[in-house]
């Protein structure tokens, strides 16, 4: 496992520190259920979970501020029609949380073939897009003009 020296970018970043935190407290995460991540378009991505076993009815998805949660618990059945001698399909409970960039919100979620696609875009408001400002010539405009101008005597 390498180990990386961020002290450098703590000088010149602000308000990433809790980003740093993060990347440092990495740990081997737990495998179950093992998802992708992937880019489909400048601002989509689109987080794609394998939930085999698991129905729409055993799968929650929630978002909140900065985080995305798939939740899945698998309801108990009991009745079956044979004894399992061996059960490598996993159908235990669990939760796996995504932090989320700013401004980056759940567009829909679609189960399909056992797995779990939910598509995400990134809308970034007017108000916090860069603008042009227009600069202005000298030369068209008049000479600047003096308010008031005071002699001292």
């Amino acid at each position: 496992m390498r180990t990386f020296d961020l002290s450098p970018l703590y000088r010149s970043t602000v308000g990433f520190d809790r980003l740093f935190s993060m990347m440092n407290g990495a740990e081997a995460a737990p495998g179950y259920p093992p998802y992708n991540i992937e880019r489909t378009g400048d601002n989509d991505y689109r987080v794609t979970v394998a939930v085999a076993g698991f129905g729409e009815n055993d799968l929650s998805i929630e978002s909140k501020e900065n985080t995305l949660t798939i939740k899945g618990s698998k309801q108990t059945q009991t009745e079956q029609t044979g004894e399992v001698l061996y059960q490598g399909i996993a159908a235990r409970a669990f939760e796996r949380v995504f932090q989320l960039a700013d401004y980056v919100q759940v567009k829909n979620a679609v189960l399909e073939n056992g797995l779990l696609h939910v598509d995400l875009v990134r809308e970034i408001p007017e108000a916090k897009k860069p603008r042009q400002i227009p600069i202005g010539s000298a030369n068209g405009n008049s000479p600047p003009q003096v308010v008031e101008s005071k002699v001292a005597a």
